[in-house]
């Protein structure tokens, strides 16, 4: 593969997550946050049975020893990100969600500094102030103007990021697509706990959310999970988490053609800054190498 097309596979990959939080919204039209979660779970587990077969089967049949520990903790983390993200939809705007999921890129240095031991860099402590700022002004300039879902979306950022870490400690194992089958097993089975105590599911509903289980379950899920694993390969880390994060770019786009949401210039100048925080993260350890280097030859 070419560095072209790992980087037109990672823009796809964007904007297929993008996209996703408008059939995230959409589906609770018809079925609630736990039987969504539930159902997109069950058919990225089904779609990716097969892969997670052949890698044990290559693998002589050997399952790490502790793998199912971490998938056990990446299931539960998954899962209470994703539930308090579909409530959150319930109530906050789609745009609004996918900038402020975005927040766990920038709270992951700071858990790791917890985790690890490893304190965040200058650079991390900037983004954190960017990316306060950036809610206040997403807010309209102030924080009572977000809605309770955006609240519950800011709070699942938390969860997300707990889940990057842990996701961190199964790639020692070197088997992403029996890791990701057990994780989506377990997040099926939190799912349909939740949605047996707490909602009424009903056939028909399933049936009119189907195109939007489909496309989270297969694309967003299954699909995108297999084109990260092969593209992240061929292109320059720097360059991939530039591209991976016009995912909020994408979910704005969507929000904007399907649902017809539309922000103010100070909310998208919050929306920027958040953007503008979780690629200085993701770009720190390069930019501080880089200075580095000129230092060094100054």
């Amino acid at each position: 593969m070419t560095r072209l097309q790992a980087d037109l596979l990672l823009l796809l990959g964007a904007a297929i997550w993008g996209y996703a939080f408008v059939f995230q919204k959409t589906a609770m039209e018809h079925v609630g946050p736990f039987a969504f979660i539930a159902a997109r779970s069950i058919v990225a587990a089904l779609a990716l049975a097969p892969l997670a077969w052949r890698e044990t089967r290559a693998a002589g049949g050997v399952v790490p020893s502790g793998l199912p520990r971490i998938a056990l903790y990446a299931g539960a983390a998954f899962f209470l990100g994703a539930a308090l993200q579909q409530f959150g939809l319930l109530t906050a705007s789609v745009t609004n969600t996918g900038f402020l999921t975005a927040l766990y890129v920038v709270l992951v240095p700071f858990l790791a500094w917890l985790w690890y031991r490893r304190r965040p860099s200058h650079i991390v402590w900037i983004s954190a102030v960017l990316s306060f700022i950036g809610i206040w002004l997403l807010g309209g300039g102030t924080l009572a103007a977000l809605s309770r879902g955006d609240i519950l979306v800011a709070i699942c950022a938390i969860f997300w990021s707990i889940h990057m870490l842990v996701v961190g400690e199964a790639t020692k194992h070197s088997r992403p697509f029996l890791f990701t089958w057990l994780q989506f097993c377990i997040v099926a089975v939190c799912g349909l706990v939740g949605a047996l105590m707490f909602e009424t599911t009903t056939l028909a509903g399933l049936k009119a959310a189907w195109v939007e289980i489909a496309y989270v379950g297969l694309l967003s899920s299954a699909l995108t999970f297999t084109i990260l694993s092969v593209a992240i390969r061929y292109a320059p880390p720097a360059e991939a988490a530039i591209i991976m994060s016009t995912e909020n770019l994408f979910a704005a786009l969507a929000a904007a053609i399907v649902l017809g949401e539309r922000l103010g210039w100070i909310n998208w100048s919050g929306a920027i800054l958040i953007l503008v925080a979780a690629l200085l993260v993701q770009l720190a350890p390069f930019l501080t190498a880089r200075f580095s280097r000129v230092r060094g030859s100054a």
